[in-house]
């Protein structure tokens, strides 16, 4: 079985700009987020399965968190023309998006682990959310739930990890975690 610092390396073979390891319960929750979440200062609040409020509430997603011993952490650092490059910053976060679900899909195949897959931003799984059409999610072993769904903030869960929450002048910085305890299998082996 792979230890959490073999795995953080496996995610930066992937593709991570950067990635590090952090106990879980140096995570700070801070259910402000969700705050943020309900002004819709993104517009997916209500409008997609994996976004506040149909997500959870949020001190249930955190309670859930909690239960984790360990968390990957990894970033991508999209490099921008200038401040106002919105092309370049889709450009990056779809990046991320990709990587994340590449991740998901090779850390599938770890034994020993379960797992909690979170993102950057709200799930881009589907081009547009089947709860738009008044459906279930299509893909829930795809979907994706964002750190700030869950509360978890990302300024402080950077340097945790060992990096920066921001790269410097025309750059733009998304973050993504595993968490990861011990399956009760591998504990009993």
């Amino acid at each position: 079985m792979m230890n959490c610092q073999e795995i953080a390396e496996k995610v930066l073979a992937l593709g991570a700009d950067h990635a590090g390891v952090v106990h879980v319960n140096e995570i700070e929750f801070d259910p402000s987020f969700r705050m943020l979440c309900e002004q819709n200062s993104c517009g997916m609040y209500g409008k997609i399965w994996m976004c506040p409020p149909y997500v959870g509430e949020y001190q249930d997603l955190i309670r859930e968190a909690q239960e984790y011993e360990e968390a990957i952490v990894y970033q991508i650092i999209g490099r921008l023309e200038d401040s106002y490059d919105f092309e370049g910053m889709m450009q990056a976060g779809k990046r991320m998006n990709c990587l994340t679900q590449t991740i998901r899909r090779e850390m599938s195949m770890l034994s020993g682990y379960e797992m909690l897959f979170l993102g950057a931003g709200g799930c881009r799984v589907c081009p547009v959310c089947a709860h738009t059409e008044g459906k279930p999610c299509r893909y829930p072993e795809q979907a994706l739930a964002s750190l700030e769904a869950y509360c978890i903030n990302v300024s402080k869960l950077a340097p945790l990890a060992g990096m920066k929450y921001m790269n410097g002048q025309d750059t733009v910085t998304y973050f993504g975690t595993i968490l990861l305890k011990r399956s009760e299998d591998a504990c009993q082996k």
